[in-house]
């Protein structure tokens, strides 16, 4: 507990003094999201609201606090959440159509020992509950790439007013470029430190290649991270194009966040 304590005040010391105020923000945005976290979880248990709305309910709440919350209202995050949005429904889609043919919902064959002593009837659909996860599991991806995009586009119109829509979206395609290498690399070496252990369990357990990639534990984190790494990418674009948009048609003052129209 003490080490929990002492690792908690280092984070929110180190975010203080790089961060500032909006440091400040970011942390307390990680408790109130780890609460729209737990309220998700309760209120799916609740028979009569299908989990799949509760999740993209927290979902927007979530997007909420990470972008207006800790940025303020402004046209960057206005834009992000708008980019954000447009990216979660188009991923929805997918999500719907290749996990109800991938079979990935439940639990693999390596899980069952441990779950001998817990009872599996939890009240929600297992295909359901994989796509919620799927989709809780994006809604930080995303976000995080959508205000990237938008912050380093309203910066570069910022500093040169005189960029057309076009050239500022090819800035902003240029930053996204940059992005997308670490965004992927990051969601890749997350699952490989995440389930480390599983794949040296793979290989004392002599599985060949085959069995590892037809795994139900490593196929559903694998699609999950597709998943995840599609909707960090389709992002990249649709802000893109948000941001030069809205910037040109609208001549905007960032320093105080105010928007006269053309």
């Amino acid at each position: 507990m003490n080490v929990l304590v002492y690792l908690t005040i280092i984070l929110f010391l180190l975010m203080k003094l790089i961060g500032g105020e909006k440091g400040t923000r970011s942390f307390t945005a990680l408790f109130l999201n780890a609460g729209v976290l737990f309220l998700t979880i309760f209120f799916m248990t609740v028979q009569a609201i299908n989990p799949i709305l509760i999740t993209l309910a927290a979902s927007i709440i979530i997007s909420c606090i990470n972008l207006f919350y800790i940025n303020h209202i402004n046209l960057k995050s206005i834009t992000a959440f708008l980019a954000t949005i447009f990216t979660l429904l188009f991923l929805i889609i997918l999500i719907f159509m290749i996990v109800n043919r991938s079979m990935i919902q439940g639990f693999g064959i390596e899980e069952i020992e441990d779950l001998t002593s817990f009872t599996l009837y939890v009240g929600v659909n297992f295909t359901t509950l994989a796509i919620c996860t799927i989709i809780m599991g994006a809604i930080g991806a995303i976000t995080d790439t959508a205000i990237s995009i938008s912050s380093a586009m309203s910066e570069i119109y910022l500093r040169n007013p005189l960029l057309d829509r076009s050239s500022l979206f090819k800035s902003g395609m240029n930053v996204g470029k940059d992005i997308l290498g670490t965004t992927t690399n990051t969601l890749f070496f997350a699952f490989t430190g995440g389930y480390l252990a599983l794949i040296l369990w793979f290989k004392d357990l002599a599985y060949t290649f085959g069995e590892v990639i037809n795994s139900k534990v490593f196929s559903s984190e694998i699609i999950s991270i597709l998943f995840i790494g599609t909707g960090a990418i389709l992002v990249i674009p649709i802000t893109a194009w948000l941001s030069a948009y809205l910037l040109t048609k609208y001549k905007v003052d960032l320093t105080i966040n105010k928007i006269i129209s053309t």
